[in-house]
């Protein structure tokens, strides 16, 4: 643990690092003109750089000149790693906090046979058993999982620490897929995707509820299939810490005052120390959700009492909406669903439509990626409106249907097409996922948006702290 840390001493990636350009970037495969990342960006490849690059989209670093070009690739978020090598599994230890949980730390220990494990017992009522080959703290009074955690750490030697915890089952090789990104000296945090269990693990039960096939395909732990460089306001803004593995130089340590939330705190501290954190679900963990409807919906509101404590320590970076002034009246125009609300909102996208088009250049088909740009902002517009009114501030919805009659005839439209294009959005952007019907995921997903609202306004009211809803309305 390295509470000191200052950022990382070099940014130099090492020779025979290689990085690929993410094609959606590329639009109809123009190596050239490059437009992606978060917030959005627009690079134009001199012909030096076009001729480091392969055909697919591939950059090796092998001089200065390939290493600026990747680097800046990388960072922009417009290429992701492929590090041909990395540090070996033998330099891991895996951490893994437990409270009453022996069967778990049994199934877990069992797929971890080639890495070193230190069971980290949070005063479990019955002590934890474990074989010779793990390490055992026990703690006698409980202090939740980030002091567990940083136990862990304190007591392993090994340059690299893996976070999992007791109710997870890795598929075999994570770890090798995810050492690699090390390579990057960057690179504090890495992060699989987490999954169901029965898709790692064969003998696992098959689902016997729609609960379990809700929280299996649609967990608020799995940050979906699409790597990814993670930042605070990008779309992937954390990873949980039920499966992540850390450079112990850079560890800053999990705030020991939290007890939900603590790994989303973690990440943001670490970016703001200057680190980078890459997401990769080519790594997959199982993560087994079995749980009643009541559990599954008290997880959640104990998720949502966490971010009056990250906006306590994060400000705005934990605000439930980030927009700017016109596209937020563009959304209100859209949702008032009258001939002068849509024209508001035309004026405003075309607005919009005429600066992206100015900042595109002259790239080609300059137009059409303007327009789906402009396209994608107002979707996205309006579902984080949608989440506000059905998530975020559904008490204050709740009183507005009670005495409003348009309100009433309004928030039912609004709660059905929302389920609606998110059903289509996860299907589109995961096709061989598991299919939910509609009908099911539609009851479900309203059901942890109140959950996890009713946690977000408790954790306000209990800290008298409103920075979790208020707001960030930008020019």
């Amino acid at each position: 643990m390295n509470a000191g840390a200052t950022g990382p001493a070099s940014s130099t990636l090492p020779a025979g690092f290689q990085v690929q350009i993410d094609p959606r970037c590329a639009r109809g495969g123009n190596l050239r003109y490059l437009v992606g990342g978060s917030p959005l960006r627009v690079m134009k490849l001199s012909d030096p750089a076009l001729g480091m690059t392969s055909g697919d989209g591939r950059i090796a670093v092998h001089d200065n000149g390939t290493q600026v070009l990747a680097r800046r690739l990388l960072d922009a978020g417009i290429a992701h790693p492929r590090p041909m090598s990395g540090p070996d599994v033998s330099d891991v230890t895996v951490v893994v906090p437990v409270h009453g949980n022996q069967s778990g730390v049994d199934r877990l220990l069992a797929a971890l046979t080639d890495v070193s494990v230190i069971i980290v017992d949070d005063a479990s009522d019955e002590p934890i058993r474990v074989p010779d080959c793990a390490g055992l703290i026990r703690f006698e009074d409980n202090r939740g999982p980030a002091a567990a955690r940083n136990a862990g750490v304190a007591a392993a030697t090994t340059g690299f620490v893996a976070f999992l915890d007791s109710d997870t089952v890795p598929d075999s090789g994570w770890l090798t897929m995810l050492l690699g990104h090390f390579a990057d000296p960057t690179v504090a945090l890495v992060a699989p995707r987490i999954v169901g269990l029965g898709a790692v693990c064969s003998d696992a039960d098959p689902e016997s509820s729609a609960v379990a096939a809700y929280a299996n395909r649609f967990s608020s732990l799995d940050m979906g299939p699409r790597e990814a460089l993670v930042a605070p306001g990008s779309p992937i803004a954390y990873v949980p810490s039920a499966a992540m593995v850390v450079r112990r130089s850079a560890f800053l340590g999990f705030d020991e005052t939290l007890r939900v939330a603590e790994d989303v705190d973690l990440c943001w501290r670490t970016h703001q120390d200057g680190w980078r954190i890459r997401y990769d679900p080519i790594a997959a963990v199982g993560h087994d959700h079995r749980e009643s409807l009541r559990g599954m919906l008290d997880r959640r509101r104990f998720y949502g009492t966490g971010a009056a404590e990250l906006a306590m320590r994060h400000g705005q970076l934990a605000a439930p909406v980030v927009t700017t002034a016109p596209l937020a009246a563009a959304v209100i125009g859209l949702m008032m669903r009258s001939r002068v609300g849509a024209l508001v909102a035309a004026v405003i996208l075309a607005v919009v439509y005429r600066r992206t088009r100015r900042l595109l250049g002259d790239i080609p088909r300059g137009r059409a990626i303007a327009a789906q740009n402009t396209a994608r902002a107002a979707g996205f517009g309006l579902l984080q409106a949608c989440a506000a009114v059905l998530r975020h501030y559904w008490p204050a919805s709740l009183l507005a249907f009670a005495v409003s009659r348009r309100f009433r005839r309004w928030l039912p439209v609004v709660a059905i097409a929302e389920a609606a294009a998110m059903w289509i959005r996860n299907q589109l952007l995961d096709p061989e996922a598991p299919v939910m019907s509609p009908l099911h995921y539609a009851v479900y997903r309203r059901l942890d948006d109140l959950a996890y609202g009713a946690g977000l306004w408790q954790g306000a009211l209990s800290r008298r702290d409103v920075g979790a809803l208020r707001p960030v309305i930008s020019r």
